[in-house]
């Protein structure tokens, strides 16, 4: 029963090499085709300022909506939203980050973000113009003592933009 099979020694080998690939792209910021690695990141507008999170975290993006309003809730967080069943909670963003609030309008959007426990959350920001693929070399992290959820910052011709650690933006508003 011990037999050795030719077939699956030689798909062993291609998969071993598949796997070797991969982990040398990974290791040398290029993949296997030769192109740049790059982090795909969601940019969005708060105040005029671009601000981004990294896509993976991102669920889906909605319109702004009717939202209940929570008793004694901190005035960073907005109310909750039903979406399809779900109850899912609104932050201004803004608030967190201590920059000037607006009233939310129509023309805002809510990002909802995948969070930890299965936990989902909503940031209310001005508005989001698209999926960026940043190259890895264009990313730096934040140089000043205190960025608080600013943890990089990405260079994108002549303009930057903050990438936000988002737990850290949610679990500490600046209020």
């Amino acid at each position: 029963m011990n037999e050795s099979h030719p077939q699956r020694s030689k798909l062993d080998a291609n998969w071993e090499g598949l796997a070797r690939g991969a982990a040398d792209a990974w290791m040398s910021d290029v993949d296997e085709s030769g192109s740049e690695i790059c982090r795909e990141l969601l940019v969005f507008e708060l105040e005029g300022s671009a601000y981004a999170i990294a896509v993976e975290r991102v669920r889906e993006i909605i319109r702004m909506r009717e939202m209940t309003r929570l008793p004694r809730c901190p005035d960073w967080m907005l109310g909750v939203i039903a979406l399809r069943g779900e109850v899912v909670e609104v932050v201004d963003l803004a608030k967190c980050l201590g920059l000037a609030v607006r009233e939310p309008d129509r023309s805002r959007r809510i990002i909802v973000l995948h969070g930890d426990f299965d936990r989902v959350t909503g940031i209310l920001v001005d508005s989001v113009s698209e999926v960026y693929r940043a190259p890895e070399e264009s990313i730096m992290p934040a140089q000043s003592l205190d960025f608080g959820a600013v943890s990089e910052v990405c260079r994108r011709g002549e303009q930057f933009i903050s990438i936000l650690d988002p737990d850290i933006a949610l679990g500490f508003p600046n209020v």
